[in-house]
């Protein structure tokens, strides 16, 4: 069965990670969709978190990076995507999801299978990385190497775009 794993990853941490790979073991195919959210504020165009996401999920054979367009469960019919997979950190997390998973179902019977973060994770956002990273901190044990080069260099572009 296919599963997807939806999200912004703005940017890709190790907490979504941890998912994606968990995930990977659970199903023999995984779709990574990076989609847009029109109330968050983006570090990184879409294309630039998909090229993120392949990097960091290159050892993973049975995962696809793909930019998602649309409604996701339009989306999973297009695709024969079978489950949706989202991480969950707290209780917050779980209502949204929740939510969302009986919405998605009554739409189109997709089933949607909620996993708890890795604990050492459960802290983790993207939008707490975009703080601290543009504040002068520093994210790399949060982050995939090569994304932490990416998150220094945007925000010194940023900085010196006044």
């Amino acid at each position: 069965m296919r599963a997807i794993c939806p999200g912004s990853f703005d940017p890709v941490t190790h907490g979504h990670l941890d998912i994606v790979a968990r995930t990977a073991t659970l199903f023999g195919d995984v779709l990574v969709a990076v989609g847009r959210n029109s109330s968050k504020n983006y570090l990184f165009s879409p294309e630039e978190r998909v090229e993120m996401l392949r990097e960091a999920c290159v050892d993973m054979p049975n995962v696809k990076v793909v930019l998602l367009s649309g409604l996701l469960v339009d989306f999973c019919a297009e695709h024969e995507v079978g489950a949706i997979v989202k991480g969950l950190r707290f209780g917050g997390d779980f209502e949204f999801e929740l939510q969302m998973a009986q919405m998605n179902h009554a739409l189109t019977g997709i089933e949607t299978v909620m996993l708890p973060t890795a604990s050492r994770w459960a802290h983790l956002s993207s939008t707490m990385i975009r703080e601290i990273a543009g504040l002068g901190g520093d994210v790399g044990q949060f982050v995939p190497d090569s994304v932490n080069r990416r998150i220094a260099a945007k925000v010194a572009e940023r900085r010196a775009q006044g």
